[in-house]
């Protein structure tokens, strides 16, 4: 049985890295179309045995549904053309997709079956059309008897340092997301919504009809979930359980405003806001379909990923290393980002000299010194019996901070992915 923390999520020690607004040069986007065929990830691996319903050569429209075997599981085409290729696609932690590769045609056509129901709202018709749009909104945690939800999170603060996505979202797009978080509100009967801002900016949304306004810290990693739950709300969220498992759903800004865009207009949103930040260091706000390659993005930038440079999705301390310049965007990437090799930060196998940096910078307060120990030896249940594993908010401090350079939060990811995935595989007791 995992423990419960029993000391607050709040307090932290150096160093004080903050948020970073949206740049005040910016006043929209850099629309990206993509030069290359775009990529769908499809969450189903190919099956020896069965026929997809989805083929090379097939004619797609923009906002059309494409599900592989009729399951419930679809990608949603962001551009209007051929399908070029259906190939299986590796993903992280052995998780392995079917790539969809759609060849865009000269005129685009957008699918209409939104547009015939899109004035009904409801948890069906979002369900059905609107489970991949940008943002990822995880509609199946509206629905969840077992985890009624009373309050709807909308974070207009991004997760990491050097990405503004979500500010830009909030602000660009206020008419939207007051739209998404009324459909919200009715299809699933979420009682309040609370809408997330820098502490600094609350002022500047005072327009908002709908939804409290809340001011999270500058400090990162405070916009996280689990921060805000304690800070703002008063709540602690137990070790191994969820926000959802308190009665609150947090999603973001452009999750909400696509939900709102999509019954405001009757078409699928299928372009994906991305916040690119190239080796110089400066942040720059794109627009692309989902789908799109990373390489495409980056060389709009001029931006050309060297040997030995790293390719990360995400910011700098919660980001992931990408493994080709063919890697799609995603429903939810909001951020990709280009480390030089000179400047990137190698780990190492060198061992823990105890100095205590990570357990004074540690938001959950946790003892990372002897968690790693666990984790580096392979002992994921006894990390998380004894160390608080399932406390951690994966926020990379530790790793940041770490005299001998060990990639703490790696082990950590990959300990709690390692537990999860013996626990499904584990027989059921009669």
């Amino acid at each position: 049985m995992t423990m419960m923390r029993s000391k607050a999520l709040l307090g932290m020690g150096q160093p004080r890295m903050e948020y970073t607004p949206v740049p005040p040069r910016i006043d929209r986007p850099e629309f990206i179309r993509p030069a290359d065929p775009v990529t769908l990830l499809h969450l189903r691996p190919p099956e020896a045995k069965a026929i997809p319903n989805v083929k090379v050569g097939d004619t797609v429209k923009t906002g059309q549904k494409l599900s592989l075997y009729g399951n419930g599981d679809y990608v949603t085409s962001s551009v209007t053309g051929a399908v070029s290729a259906l190939a299986p696609f590796p993903g992280s932690f052995g998780r392995n997709y079917t790539a969809i590769s759609i060849a865009p045609a000269p005129a685009e056509e957008h699918d209409d079956g939104l547009l015939a129901v899109h004035q009904a709202p409801s948890l069906a018709t979002a369900w059905d059309f609107l489970a991949a749009i940008p943002g990822l909104p995880g509609l199946q945690r509206l629905n969840d008897a077992d985890r009624p939800l009373k309050t709807l999170v909308v974070c207009g603060v991004d997760q990491d340092l050097l990405v503004f996505t979500q500010q830009y979202v909030l602000a660009a797009r206020s008419h939207d997301v007051q739209t998404g978080i009324r459909m919200l509100q009715k299809i699933s009967g979420i009682e309040e919504a609370v809408i997330l801002t820098r502490r600094e900016a609350v002022q500047g949304y005072g327009g908002h009809s709908v939804g409290r306004v809340m001011g999270v810290d500058h400090r990162y990693p405070s916009a996280t979930p689990q921060l805000v739950m304690a800070a703002l709300f008063g709540r602690e969220v137990p070790a191994g359980r969820t926000c959802e498992d308190l009665g609150y759903c947090f999603m973001s800004a452009e999750a909400v405003a696509s939900i709102g865009a999509a019954f405001r207009t009757g078409r699928v949103p299928v372009n994906k806001l991305l916040t690119v930040i190239p080796k110089d260091g400066v942040p720059r706000l794109a627009e692309t379909p989902i789908g799109t390659p990373v390489g495409d993005v980056l060389n709009r930038f001029g931006t050309a990923a060297g040997p030995g440079d790293r390719i990360v999705a995400g910011g700098p301390m919660r980001g992931r290393a990408l493994f080709s310049l063919d890697y799609p965007v995603q429903p939810d990437t909001d951020a990709f980002m280009v480390l030089d090799a000179a400047a990137a930060a190698h780990s190492s196998d060198y061992p823990c000299i105890n100095c205590g940096d990570c357990v004074r910078v540690c938001p959950a307060r946790m003892q990372i010194n002897l968690l790693v120990r666990y984790l580096e030896a392979g002992k994921y249940a006894d990390a998380e019996e004894s160390y608080d594993l399932n406390s951690c908010v994966e926020c990379g401090l530790c790793s940041y901070v770490c005299v001998s350079k060990i990639p703490i939060l790696q082990y950590i990811v990959l300990a709690k992915h390692e537990l999860a995935r013996m626990r499904s595989t584990e027989p059921l007791n009669a």
